[in-house]
């Protein structure tokens, strides 16, 4: 029975509030806790993975909160978490894709659906992109609209302005 709980806790970032979710020792949730699409995400992961919610910090969610705070501190370019995605072939597709785009670049909708071969899949690719339920760890803030410009994002866009900033080193924009 222990298999079929997720363990969460809230983690308190620079730039908004955060819920972290341990499945079996594999960070399955760093969302943002106010998004729009909270139930979603979460139904999602519940029912892939046939399990419930309990508060309770594991070590796993305290590795992750060091290495996010290590993040804005300016410390660390990389996370090293094991992950588990909770979603769709395409979407874990589209997900591991993000996890190549480097700290400090952006990548454009168009750019990515090409880069999987799928150019006619944007919008695809922007849904499985606003799904994304390991949030900064794995980089949909680097998602850009084809005109450079800053296109939504599930902790908003300030948030994702000020994680761009971060990562390109403008300190004008930061908090």
């Amino acid at each position: 029975m222990q298999n079929s709980i997720i363990h969460i806790h809230y983690y308190h970032s620079p730039i908004g509030e955060l819920v972290l979710g341990d499945y079996i020792d594999q960070l399955c949730l760093c969302d943002w806790r106010y998004r729009k699409m909270r139930n979603e995400v979460d139904a999602r992961i519940l029912k892939g993975l046939q399990a419930e919610f309990v508060e309770n910090v594991t070590p796993l969610l305290t590795e992750t909160q060091h290495q996010l705070q290590a993040y804005f501190d300016k410390k660390r370019t990389m996370f090293d978490l094991p992950l588990l995605l909770v979603g769709t072939d395409f979407q874990q597709t589209v997900w591991k894709a993000l996890q190549q785009i480097e700290y400090g670049k952006t990548q454009t909708y168009m750019g990515l659906s090409k880069q999987l071969n799928n150019p006619k899949a944007i919008r695809a690719v922007a849904s499985a992109n606003g799904a994304n339920a390991i949030s900064i760890i794995i980089p949909c803030h680097r998602i850009i609209g084809s005109n450079q410009e800053l296109v939504g994002y599930a902790g908003g866009i300030s948030a994702k302005k000020k994680l761009l900033a971060l990562e390109q080193g403008n300190q004008l924009e930061l908090f």
